[in-house]
């Protein structure tokens, strides 16, 4: 039986040209036996037809919020009621800013604010409106309520610009869709993760750190959520936003860290260390702020624990991953770090130049095991993290 057979989903459709892309999506679902009610905005049909919609969806289209024969029974809260998942594709910049601020100035507005249903957005619009700082704190706002954000992907754009936009294609809003009606793959797992760079201090102003954003961590902490796990995020200093139904717990220091992570080791069913941990710190820490009075300054540095191998070898160890960045000979490399930590799983990639890695949105992994790896080409850390969940997942429950 499919996932989404009899599965209620609101279409809403806002103007712009990825509006065509909405017809192969309606498709889509109803070839996977979904119910589908499309509502438009007036902009929208300036991009696509109703007519085009409903002959598809074999529902009339909704567009008018002042709808006399509709409305005679408040046939808006009734549509808010019906749905299972209101999904906007495409979500169009104006959209986006609308409901962030709690406008209900169209049908399709108002249905997401009388809607008790989870709403997906798929943005589509040109780069630079959707790195805006505008836009991207009116998808924050959204995000941290519980709005989910599917896209949008890198590429070619209408406008003839490349970069990120493009709303996701048809094929994988249905995936978004089936995934999200599907039982997760790791219910009742217990995650603990660790994200970010590690800031080991040198004196009351200054520390020793490192480049890592944080971005992979979190991407993994919400992928983790989606398949069910219940997630545990030790993150280190980064400016990022907690992912909905994350717990946080903050540090600063490798020993902070380490701390923070045993202490929850036996409550864990996997571990993933994904942290950009210091392998160093100052063996004496100035009280005071450095002087900048000699032409040299030396400093004694000593070893910070090695969290992952203290994970690995615990007498009840969970399924451990770790997570190697190297400049060179990458498979090689990760390969002897796995068998030396004794871990269940690494995933490796390059750092440097133009690979990815710190500070990029996008990466690419070479992920190993004992006998086996696969590789994950260079994609967004959202989807590339979703990605190496599911493999995470699968091997998981291979050993267990």
């Amino acid at each position: 039986m499919s996932a989404l057979e009899n599965k209620r989903v609101l279409l809403g459709i806002t103007g712009g040209i990825a509006a065509y892309k909405a017809a192969e999506l309606v498709r889509l679902l109803v070839q996977a036996k979904a119910q589908v009610q499309v509502v438009m905005t007036p902009a929208a049909a300036n991009f696509i037809t109703p007519l085009t919609m409903q002959a598809l969806s074999g529902r009339s289209v909704r567009q008018e919020m002042f709808d006399t024969e509709q409305e005679a029974v408040m046939g808006h809260i009734d549509l808010a009621r019906w749905a299972d998942l209101i999904l906007v594709a495409p979500a169009s910049a104006d959209f986006i800013s609308r409901l962030a601020v709690g406008m209900a100035n169209d049908l399709l507005a108002t249905l997401c604010l009388a809607t008790t249903a989870p709403i997906a957005l798929a943005p589509a619009m040109n780069r630079e409106m959707w790195q805006n700082q505008a836009t991207q704190q009116n998808v924050t706002v959204l995000s941290q309520r519980e709005v989910e954000i599917w896209g949008p992907a890198d590429g070619e754009q209408a406008c003839g610009e490349v970069g990120p936009g493009r709303m996701l294609e048809p094929m994988q809003l249905l995936r978004q869709v089936s995934d999200h009606f599907s039982p997760g793959v790791l219910q009742g797992v217990q995650v603990l993760l660790t994200a970010g760079p590690t800031q080991e201090p040198i004196d009351p102003v200054r520390y020793v750190g490192n480049r890592s954003s944080g971005r992979m961590g979190y991407a993994l902490a919400s992928a983790f959520i989606q398949q069910g796990a219940t997630v545990t995020l030790i993150s280190g200093p980064v400016s990022l936003d907690t992912p909905v139904g994350v717990q946080r717990v903050d540090v600063e220091t490798a020993l902070e860290m380490e701390r923070e992570v045993i202490a929850r080791l036996d409550q864990c069913d996997i571990f993933v260390a994904c942290a950009a941990v210091a392998d160093y710190r100052c063996e004496e820490v100035a009280g005071q702020k450095i002087k900048k009075s000699q032409d040299r300054l030396e400093m004694s540095m000593v070893r910070n624990p090695d969290i992952l191998q203290q994970v690995a070898s615990a007498a009840s160890a969970p399924f451990t991953v770790g997570f190697a960045a190297e400049t060179e000979r990458l498979a090689e490399l990760a390969e002897a770090k796995r068998n030396a930590k004794g871990v269940d799983m690494i995933a490796a990639n390059l750092v440097g130049g133009d690979q990815g890695g710190f500070g990029s949105a996008e990466n690419a992994l070479t992920v190993l095991w004992e006998g086996g790896g696969a590789d994950l080409p260079m994609m967004d850390k959202k989807r590339l993290a979703q990605d190496l969940v599911e493999l995470i997942a699968k091997k998981y429950h291979e050993k267990d």
